[in-house]
């Protein structure tokens, strides 16, 4: 199988060569005696400039999104952007590494204006992405009852969205003209506030929403193959399915590498919500396919079909999204060599992010380069993007964490 690659081998070992290299050279890899994991080697140096970053950012109704080539500093964007909710995420995971008083003030700082979101009535899916990364990661670390409030209004907010006869939350309003009740494989990732609201005093129906769009997902949106379509079409009166398609990748029949990504996280994590077994089946088969297509260097293309490959651009993000995805179906499975198998696989991508081809050192102040938004409208292709930054840093921690678990059992 390609993890177990020589050349996948060959890049991981120069990273581990590379990081305690630069370690002893810098004596940042100690401390009080004790050697860090490479994964801490590099939130150490996240955390760093993560610091200096929101320092230098003065508005917190503004948030980053992507920097152009050739430029160092990151072009913001407002609230009801579909990607406000990563910058603060970003900070509050820098907090939950460093315990920084500076970086949880920042996290706080652009948390707050994202409160709107969840009084209004909701333009799009990404409700989830908005608040759960940012008002969600904030409650988990400090419990603060008022974030709590927002996260369960933010809730019955998405849950607005819902059609009872397709079965899912509607995507895009703004796009019914093209796709009419429209359901793209981004909004599993959505759900999670879903879930999480039913079981902290929101409705029980949101579990049930939440459960009916996972179903509907796995049924229209993951192909025979275990590859996705992007957008599936719905028939805006009936809820009868109309046909799959794609909006950012190359063809409606092609792997858009960030769509497998979401559908691997979205998946593993419903599993772990609910203990249907047909989610984490789904997850390790999307995940296998993901694997099984990844080119010689470990990071994928922007879309696996792309016929320009090898010179199509790469996605930092989509790899990003993978990992941590690997990781959460790791943790969910009960087998010891398909824990270790997605494990590892999630420990390669890391690996190569944290290399120099991707960890942005002083090139500009994100922390990775080299991912595509939205190649078919010539958006953001082959620049830094927040949401790729948001779950680097997630699946360091996440790693972290189970690398200490295992030190401890």
């Amino acid at each position: 199988m390609r993890i177990f690659k020589l050349t996948s081998v060959i890049i991981c070992v120069a990273f581990l060569l590379s990081c305690n290299n630069q370690s002893k050279k810098t004596g940042e890899n100690t401390a009080m005696g004790i050697t860090k994991t490479n994964e801490e080697v590099v939130l150490d140096k996240s955390v760093a400039k993560l610091k200096e970053v929101v320092e230098s950012l003065k508005y917190a109704d503004s948030f980053p999104r992507n920097i152009t080539k050739g430029e160092k500093e990151w072009n913001l964007v407002g609230v009801r952007d579909w990607c406000s909710g990563f910058w603060p995420g970003v900070l509050w995971y820098a907090y939950e590494y460093s315990g920084d008083a500076a970086l949880k003030a920042g996290a706080e700082k652009f948390t707050e204006p994202l409160k709107t979101i969840a009084y209004t009535p909701a333009d799009n899916h990404d409700v989830g992405f908005m608040v759960y990364c940012s008002y969600g990661n904030g409650y988990r670390l400090t419990g603060n009852e008022e974030y709590k409030k927002v996260l369960l209004s933010a809730a019955d907010t998405l849950a607005t969205l819902y059609h009872p006869k397709a079965g899912t939350i509607l995507s895009w309003p703004e796009m019914k003209h093209k796709f009419q009740h429209n359901t793209i494989i981004d909004n599993m990732m959505n759900l999670e506030l879903l879930f999480w609201a039913a079981k902290n005093g929101g409705d029980k129906k949101l579990y049930d929403i939440a459960v009916s769009h996972a179903d509907v997902s796995m049924k229209r949106l993951v192909r025979p193959d275990y590859s996705i379509f992007h957008v599936t079409c719905f028939d805006d009166k009936t809820g009868e399915f109309i046909e799959g398609k794609t909006h950012q990748g190359y063809a409606d029949d092609s792997m858009w590498a960030r769509g497998q990504g979401w559908g691997i996280y979205g998946f593993a994590m419903s599993y772990r919500e609910t203990g249907k077994a047909d989610y984490l089946t789904t997850a390790q088969k999307l995940a296998d396919h993901f694997i099984a297509r990844l080119p010689e260097d470990g990071i994928p293309y922007w879309d696996f079909d792309d016929p320009a490959i090898p010179n199509a651009p790469k996605d930092a993000s989509a790899a990003g999204v993978v990992a941590c995805g690997m990781l959460e179906l790791s943790e969910q499975l009960k087998d010891e060599k398909l824990k270790e198998k997605y494990l590892n696989a999630a420990k390669e991508l890391i690996a190569r992010l944290s290399s120099d081809d991707y960890f942005s050192g002083d090139t500009n102040d994100a922390l990775l380069l080299h991912s595509t938004g939205h190649y078919p409208n010539n958006s953001e292709i082959d620049v830094p993007i927040i949401y790729a930054d948001y779950y680097f840093m997630e699946a360091l921690l996440r790693l972290k964490k189970i690398e200490a678990k295992k030190l401890e059992s």
